[in-house]
């Protein structure tokens, strides 16, 4: 089994790179925002919890995100390996998912962060904003905000698996096409160390 986590901030193109790796890996997304409305809808308890906290204006706790991470893995038992994304957002959540991943005797393989100027983000994000009509594309000052929020929590995940020498930064700038070949290189090179 493959595990990989692709991290990016907002404008860094991880939607749409996670998209062609799952294609060309067979890897199935795992998207705790997807998981938690998924979760919700089937009004499983798990699902229940996460409303109860979520209509307060509270986070979910690890805890249960964990709980549907390790449902989603079970229920899937013949997929080639995942890619994880929007969680880990914190070490604390990394080492429960370490923990959670050696008990399914799996681990994650790679965490790839794509790399981009916070000023090439601005302008991918200011572009996106005037065709996609999200609101929180259209002020830069709100865009530097959330690119900061990203940088200060998720420097601490990236810290967590460059420690254990299982992560890769790659060049988030470039055609969509080079950034997908750079990701697979850095890829394919795992794959053929450890063959599953």
């Amino acid at each position: 089994m493959f595990n990989l986590i692709l991290f990016g901030p907002p404008g860094s193109g991880k939607g749409t790179q996670s998209e062609k790796l799952i294609a060309k890996y067979h890897l199935k997304h795992l998207s705790t925002g997807d998981l938690l409305r998924n979760e919700i809808a089937k009004q499983t308890p798990l699902g229940i919890e996460a409303k109860i906290l979520m209509d307060k204006g509270n986070l979910v706790p690890d805890a249960v995100v964990i709980g549907m991470i390790s449902d989603a893995i079970e229920n899937n038992p013949g997929v080639e390996g995942f890619l994880f994304d929007g969680f880990p957002r914190t070490a604390i959540q990394a080492d429960e998912l370490d923990r959670l991943l050696s008990k399914k005797n799996t681990c994650i393989n790679i965490l790839l962060a794509l790399k981009v100027s916070e000023e090439q983000l601005v302008q991918r994000l200011v572009k996106r904003g005037e065709t996609s009509g999200r609101p929180d594309d259209h002020n830069e000052e709100v865009i530097r905000a959330r690119i900061h929020e990203y940088n200060k929590k998720t420097a601490t995940v990236c810290d967590h698996y460059q420690e254990k020498k299982k992560a890769a930064f790659i060049k988030g700038e470039g055609s969509v096409e080079e950034i997908f070949d750079r990701l697979c290189a850095e890829i394919d090179v795992l794959m053929k160390k450890n063959p599953s």
